[in-house]
């Protein structure tokens, strides 16, 4: 057979890291900015967020959810009021306090002195805060009640170890916000917004995730439960995808976000919160990711076909672009995957075979190449980014259609590949899941063992306290977090293997990102 050469220099098997940081460079997605943590993300890239965003827009929309927008910067005594929320972001807070610069003594710019803001203010790193004050306003009575707003925006925390999408300074997101009359009501909707961001992960993202509930030293800072999906990459590390929080009153008595109920009297509201970020494009980079670089899901690939003609500078290119144009036509009339199908005809100067690795890289879910000879025969040369090798051969794992075939078809391939992806990641997901650890010996051999072991589920006291934060201390030795406790996992049947107390329930055991 002959040896199959790679559209990348690293290998994941090799390092895992440095192959991650090569996709993301050879499929032309980000690179770095000026400023350290943050990132300027390309067309490619930005097109892969968009389509996202588009999809998890309309999700949420359809829950009942309208989106407003919200200052960036936020007075840093809204932070002051709800004493745990601003303790766990203020080692990340950015934090404004000029207003103006001036040409400094000895050259250059420095902040005015008489520049100085009588308030400091926070570059939002959320906007519980700045929200809980609008949401005040707005709700009087509980007729007004329940107000779901959505903000698409950008959010700042100060990361000192930074990795492109995955934890950046500055990074896009959305972030949910509702107000709720009563405690049920509240709590349901933290299930019913989890629940919308596991179908985004799993029917969009081809992203097999597991929702479950955080344990209580995950929880966001003021949250009374927090509730997440987690996502397996191809290295066994969890990837935090989502989070839901149930936030209770807490913020609510913190903004005075009050209604007049039914009875006359005044009650405080039950808040929640919930986002997903840009560290999903990351998700989607090491879960789908090969050796030669991307691999898009059909529903967020900005294009799903490109065509690509294969011109050699002569008078006949033109009858070429033209067949190409025949099918472009074709494909664009039509649907696949719940929408008209995005195909681009690439006429860009240059040889085929250079601009066919540079949409692998890429992740372009099906690449048509399409030369004098195959216009000749009525056919063209179909590639399937998820199959992408012949093993026999060795060779790229063309197929030739007839164009009005492939017309036909293409819309069906790209379903296929949808489902395709998602389940080869969960089948992989699930052989590095290992179950039925009794004891605490047994979880450290298994993660000495391999470079990628995969995640371990076991079953746990849920203790609290300083109970709680010895089993956080033994974890944090071997690198190891608690990810969620399982929605539908079986029930608890033996010793909690922190501390050989009657376990609770079962929870999952990993290295993270």
């Amino acid at each position: 057979m002959a040896q199959i050469r790679h559209a990348l220099n690293t290998k994941r098997a090799d390092d895992f890291a440095a192959w991650y940081q090569e996709v993301i460079s050879a499929a032309e997605m980000a690179e770095e900015s000026g400023v350290r943590g943050c990132m300027v993300i390309r067309p490619w890239g930005y097109g892969i967020w968009e389509r996202m965003q588009r999809l998890l827009d309309d999700r949420i929309k359809a829950t009942g959810h309208s989106n407003a927008y919200f200052p960036i910067f936020i007075p840093l005594s809204n932070f002051e009021r709800e004493a745990e929320h601003v303790e766990g972001f203020a080692k990340e807070m950015a934090v404004v306090t000029h207003h103006r610069l001036i040409a400094g003594p000895e050259g250059g710019l420095i902040p005015d002195p008489e520049a100085k803001l009588e308030e400091p203010l926070v570059v939002r790193p959320t906007s519980e805060t700045i929200i809980g004050d609008a949401m005040a306003r707005w709700v009087q009575s509980w007729r007004d009640l329940p107000l779901k707003l959505n903000q698409w925006a950008n959010v700042v925390r100060w990361e000192m170890r930074t990795r492109m999408f995955l934890r950046t300074s500055e990074f896009l997101w959305q972030e949910g916000h509702t107000a709720h009359a009563d405690e049920a009501e509240a709590r349901e909707h933290t299930l019913t917004m989890l629940e919308v961001y596991r179908a985004f992960a799993e029917e969009d993202l081809s992203l097999p995730v597991i929702a479950g509930e955080k344990p209580e030293n995950e929880r966001f800072p003021g949250a009374v439960e927090t509730w997440s999906i987690e996502a397996m990459m191809q290295d066994g590390k969890a990837l935090q995808a989502g989070t839901s929080h149930y936030l209770g009153t807490n913020f609510a008595h913190a903004s005075g976000i009050k209604y007049q109920n039914k009875e006359g009297g005044e009650s405080l509201c039950h808040t929640t919160s919930w986002g997903v970020s840009t560290r999903m494009v990351g998700g989607v980079i090491m879960t789908h990711g090969d050796d030669d670089g991307l691999r898009l899901p059909p529903k967020i690939a900005p294009q799903q076909v490109v065509i690509l003609p294969m011109l050699r500078d002569k008078p006949e290119d033109d009858a070429l672009v033209e067949y190409c144009e025949a099918l472009r036509a074709t494909l664009a009339a039509q649907f696949a995957v719940g929408e008209p199908v995005r195909v681009l005809l690439d006429t860009r100067p240059g040889k085929a075979a250079a601009k066919r690795w540079d949409w692998v890289r890429k992740g372009a879910p099906i690449i048509v190449e399409v030369g004098g000879r195959d216009m000749e025969n009525g056919v063209v040369s179909l590639l399937r980014r998820d199959r992408l090798w012949d093993e026999a051969t060795g060779k790229p794992d063309f197929q030739t259609p007839t164009r009005e075939e492939a017309g036909q078809t293409i819309p069906a391939i790209l379903a296929d590949m949808q489902e395709a992806i998602f389940s080869e990641a969960q089948e992989r997901r699930e052989a590095n899941i290992t179950r039925g650890v009794t004891d605490f010996a047994e979880v450290e051999k298994f993660f000495a063992a391999s470079r990628y072991p995969g995640w371990v589920e076991v079953q746990w006291s849920k203790p609290t306290g300083a109970e709680l934060e010895q089993v956080v201390e033994r974890l944090k030795a071997l690198k190891l977090t608690m990810r969620n406790v399982p929605i539908g996992s079986g029930p608890a049947d033996g010793a909690c293997i922190f501390t050989g107390k009657p376990a609770v329930e079962r929870v999952l055991l990993a290295k993270a990102y």
